[in-house]
């Protein structure tokens, strides 16, 4: 399986409203690609202190590393990501992604 762990920098003009509009988009990805198990997100809730700014976040957990390469290039991701990216601050540069093997 595979973890894949995506950190975000949202912009400050970004409402509540739109920050659960854009989670609910992730997660409907899970209806339309296949080899989603699982996808949690939410706040960072970590008392350390060290999030860096990236303070929002979400986890798709996928059956295989073959499955999270078809998520990858899918159109519905594609179409998520791009909405994702046009409202983090910093654009790319308001985002980390990390894949663990699980």
């Amino acid at each position: 399986m595979i973890l894949h762990s995506v950190l975000m920098r949202l912009k400050a003009a970004v409402t509540g409203e739109e920050k659960q509009s854009l989670f609910e988009s992730i997660v409907a990805l899970k209806q339309v690609i296949p080899g989603i198990l699982d996808i949690k997100y939410g706040p960072n809730v970590s008392p350390e202190g060290l999030h860096a700014g990236y303070v929002d976040g979400f986890a798709v957990t996928f059956e295989s590393p073959e499955a999270r390469d078809a998520y990858l290039v899918h159109p519905d991701h594609v179409a998520v990501g791009e909405r994702i990216v046009s409202s983090l601050d910093g654009g790319l540069g308001g985002l980390i992604v990390f894949d663990l093997q699980v």
